[in-house]
């Protein structure tokens, strides 16, 4: 017999009793029955439930020991009762009569349980991440984190692409975030960088003549965390060559679809087959299968950010035509005073009551807004009411409201002024309105591309143009649409793809011309002999032949996350770090000793108290 299990705690099964086994795992529960004691031995693989009567073997060894102890069990199988059948569980039918006990590892007072699943603070979570890993919901998740980069490489190869590793000591690069730097013994005064992205290396595979390439690969950015986001992190690294924006969505999209269907556990998942009408900048609209398609713009204009949660039904719509000519003096006023301004509705269907509507002013304010502007149906007087009803008359707000498809029982909230500077709040009030009413159907995963990203942006911060995107896509219109166009129309052959409210991946076709490069680092206002020295790599690889190309990255963590049902990534990475970037269980970050600072050459300064 093997020293330590004939089987695993999850194998034992009805058609086993009478078999003489050996088991080993945790002690994860003990019930005491009046003489009888009853323990759930837990390993990897799942639960299956000893019993001891006093005289068994082992019974006061076992009886005296803390949960989490580690102990190998030998015993004969046998049926359960017919009442203490455990339906809920595979091995439910059986239990273990045991004959023989070993202690393997006694534990000591534990600093949280394992049994259950009650919330702890993080600290303590973290500090023993070690016990936090064997709680049930946390080990299911790391198990389906495994297994969904299992899928995800399967489906990838089976696409033709190939697994290729990129450096992890590389040159800095302003991918948006600020580096990792390494200090090196061997050039003093240097640093490596650990990548943010594989984003230049993979393009120069693609110039190296590879043709599909992906890898998980891990990215390290030293940026404010969220409950989505980590200082490291893993990404499914995408690039293809001779390749357009619609020929990366056609081998993308069965990936995401495949491996959401393949772990959604029931819950629906966009479909790849069906067909939607996409309207590229509200102009010309054409037919596409897969994915629901939106350009930034219009998910900025219906949503009011560019990761929709597009389960919530509520599209917010310009409404500025009915206020222009007066009525409701403050939109008018609002409108008056710069044409970049605007009046937006956020339609609220069966929100159709004064204390509701009261209810989304005060979080507005609470937001840091002066309220929020409404009209709802009054049952009392069978109209609409509210101040701006009350100003515009029962007329024009009839208009109004028909124009936003509502009708008794309805509600509308309204902002004003320069949408630059209330379209995050907006969608904030949208994402309110639809939870509040209960219009988002949680129960699926619901994907879209956006597309058609602005290539530049104003920094008010730094007074000038800068990218806004990704600095190493292909601009719309090439060359000449950078010489000829004001950079803040050009448009970039940038996309990102968004799941539930959270966006998964950003990509991009790339500029694969040195001149172009050039052009657009210009803009930016980087000048020629920068760019070369940052990534003249690249701009040489570009000179000597490089083929069209593009890719994506989506994120490993957050599509773990989602089908996991989580909120924080953290909750699906084996040993992550806290919200202040620390590793709680391995004490980092650590004050380097004085001798490994002078083999890099480093002397540290503590930080100017101000």
């Amino acid at each position: 017999m093997h020293a330590y299990r004939t089987h695993t705690c999850g194998d034992l099964r009805s058609s086993d009793a009478g078999s003489n086994v050996r088991l080993s795992g945790w002690v994860h529960r003990k019930r005491d029955h009046g003489g009888l004691l009853f323990v759930d031995l837990r390993d990897h693989y799942g639960l299956t439930q000893l019993v001891l009567h006093p005289e068994s073997p082992g019974f006061a060894v076992v009886e005296r020991l803390r949960a989490e102890s580690v102990i190998c069990v030998d015993g004969e199988v046998v049926l359960r009762e017919a009442g203490t059948i455990n339906p809920n569980l595979p091995t439910g039918e059986v239990e273990v009569r045991v004959t023989g006990v070993e202690v393997l590892s006694e534990a000591a007072e534990l600093p949280m349980p394992v049994f259950g699943d009650q919330e702890y603070p993080e600290e303590i979570r973290l500090a023993n991440r070690f016990l936090d890993l064997r709680r049930e919901r946390l080990h299911k998740n790391i198990v389906l984190r495994s297994k969904v980069i299992s899928s995800i490489r399967r489906r990838m190869v089976d696409q033709g692409f190939l697994e290729y590793q990129t450096p992890i000591l590389t040159a800095s690069s302003p991918e948006g975030a600020r580096d990792f730097l390494v200090p090196s013994r061997l050039h003093p005064e240097k640093f490596y960088a650990l990548p943010q992205a594989p984003q230049q290396f993979k393009q120069l595979l693609m110039v190296s003549g590879f043709d599909r390439y992906f890898q998980i690969a891990p990215c390290f950015r030293d940026e404010d965390l969220r409950a989505d986001r980590s200082l490291e992190f893993y990404q499914l690294d995408v690039e293809m060559s001779f390749v357009t924006q619609e020929d990366v969505f056609a081998a993308i999209e069965p990936v995401m679809h495949g491996v959401f269907e393949e772990f959604a556990d029931g819950k629906p998942v966009s479909s790849i087959t069906s067909t939607h009408t996409f309207t590229n900048d509200f102009r010309q609209s054409f037919e596409h299968a897969g994915f629901e398609r939106l350009t930034f713009a219009q998910s900025m204009a219906w949503y009011g950010t560019d990761k929709p949660d597009t389960r919530n039904p509520i599209k917010m719509q310009v409404v500025s035509d009915h206020f222009r000519d007066g009525g409701f003096g403050l939109f008018a006023k609002i409108l008056g005073a710069d044409d970049k301004n605007a009046v937006w509705a956020i339609p609220a269907p069966t929100g159709g009551s004064r204390a509701f509507c009261d209810r989304m002013n005060s979080w507005a304010q609470g937001e840091g807004q002066p309220g929020l502007g409404y009209i709802f149906w009054s049952d009392d007087q069978n109209a609409w009411g509210g101040p701006i009803a009350k100003n515009l008359g029962q007329e024009p707000t009839e208009a109004l409201m028909a124009s936003l498809g509502l009708g008794q029982g309805d509600a509308a909230f309204f902002t004003a002024g320069n949408p630059a500077a209330f379209a995050k709040f907006a969608g904030l009030a949208r994402t309110r309105v639809g939870t509040e009413l209960k219009l988002i159907d949680e129960n699926q995963f619901k994907f879209c591309w956006i597309v058609d990203f602005p290539m530049f942006e104003w920094s008010e911060e730094e007074k000038k143009v800068d990218f806004s995107h990704n600095p190493f896509s292909m601009p719309q219109g090439g060359l000449e649409a950078l010489e000829t166009q004001d950079p803040l129309t050009i448009r970039a052959y940038q996309y990102d793809i968004v799941c539930n409210g959270y966006e998964l991946c950003s990509g991009a076709i790339r500029n694969h011309k040195a001149e172009i490069m050039l052009k657009a680092f210009n803009i930016a206002g980087y000048d020629a002999s920068v760019v070369e020295d940052q990534f003249g790599g690249m701009l040489n690889a570009f000179r000597y032949g490089a083929p069209p190309h593009g890719g994506l990255a989506p994120g490993i963590d957050r599509i773990v996350m989602l089908l996991a049902g989580e909120t924080a990534i953290r909750e699906v990475i084996a040993f992550p770090l806290n919200q202040q970037g620390e590793d709680l269980l391995m004490n980092a970050p650590t004050r380097a000793e004085e001798r490994q600072l002078k083999d890099v050459h480093i002397r540290t300064v503590p930080p100017i108290k101000v």
